[in-house]
């Protein structure tokens, strides 16, 4: 089986570490469920000095090396990448995030390190790589949703990777392999609301993947149907593009009111939260999308499950909607 070293890069230098980085803790534990070797450096929790850094890179030996993250964690994902070659240069480099999918041809020219990209969505196509892995090959170019380096200053685009169709086949995320007790907890606060200032033990969800709607400021990396692979006049993918006039589409999906309560019910009885934050884009088009009755679903389930607060007790959703259901006050 494959040995995965993932790395998660410092995002906001002058901020503290407030979120598990939640796409990075699916795919550990997809790899883990598929029978693969995972271990995390997770730099935005513990900001550690370079030589930590390569001493971390350097505790064993890997058969693949995953960064990823957003555009503002870019001068994180540089030094990384550098050291990370530097002391294993024949181990490949893959880079995956917004940081890579917004831009995939420039980020691969700017950053020589990273021998692949994940465009868009990663659920299937991270597993498709380890088992490549597995029987020892490289034939990256066989694998949908990659973008690959094939010499310094050439791309290729393989065919684009059907999205998952179906939220709930994802496992829960593997908070283990990153710093809860040491550092996401003591930064659990939020800005948001009363409850969100007075939380202790905090963690996330992601419900939903997408957005109904369609704003000119905004794009979705490919993660709502709005991606667009673009073709020279031979037909050889030259890049991606995002939400063109006349070439608008959604894909909206949703994890199930049972997937998400559950969710919520594994992780109080395992860590103790007494918040859980929805991370969703835009929670609201989801429920106007299932015609108004997810959330009210949500809330009867989570009634039924008793996570219902009781008096004093701080636990509770992080977004105060559905006020007048009861059941489920504050949600």
């Amino acid at each position: 089986m494959a040995k995965v070293l993932f790395i998660n890069p410092m995002v906001r230098e002058e901020d503290d570490p407030h979120h598990v980085p939640m796409g990075m803790a699916q795919l550990c534990s997809i790899a883990i469920n598929n029978g693969h070797k995972v271990q995390v450096y997770d730099h935005n929790a513990w900001r550690a000095d370079d030589e930590t850094i390569k001493k971390v890179i350097e505790s064993d030996s890997w058969d693949l090396i995953a960064v990823g993250g957003i555009t503002t964690a870019y001068s994180s994902i540089k030094k990384i990448v550098k050291m990370s070659k530097k002391v294993f240069p024949n181990t490949p480099i893959c880079l995956g995030g917004g940081v890579l999918t917004s831009i995939p041809k420039e980020v691969l020219t700017w950053l020589p390190e990273v021998d692949f990209g994940f465009v868009g969505e990663a659920y299937k196509t991270f597993l498709d790589v380890l088992s490549m892995i597995d029987e020892k090959k490289t034939d990256w170019s066989k694998i949908k949703g990659l973008v690959i380096r094939v010499n310094k200053n050439d791309y290729h685009f393989t065919p684009p990777q059907e999205l998952l169709k179906n939220l709930d086949d994802l496992p829960y995320p593997a908070f283990d392999l990153f710093p809860l007790e040491e550092v996401y907890f003591k930064n659990s606060k939020l800005l948001y609301s009363e409850q969100g200032m007075k939380t202790t033990r905090r963690l996330d969800i992601n419900a939903s993947i997408g957005c109904s709607l369609i704003c000119k400021f905004c794009y979705h990396l490919g993660i709502a149907g709005d991606m667009r692979y673009e073709k020279d006049q031979t037909g050889k993918v030259i890049n991606v593009s995002f939400d063109e006039p006349g070439k608008i589409s959604r894909k909206i999906r949703y994890n199930s009111p049972e997937y998400i309560v559950n969710y919520a019910k594994y992780h109080y009885d395992k860590y103790k939260i007494n918040f859980l934050y929805f991370l969703d884009e835009n929670l609201m088009t989801m429920d106007v999308y299932s015609r108004r009755t997810w959330l009210k679903e949500i809330c009867r389930l989570w009634k039924e499950a008793g996570l219902v607060p009781k008096k004093k007790e701080r636990w509770n959703l992080g977004w105060h909607l559905l006020v007048r259901n009861k059941s489920c006050y504050p949600l």
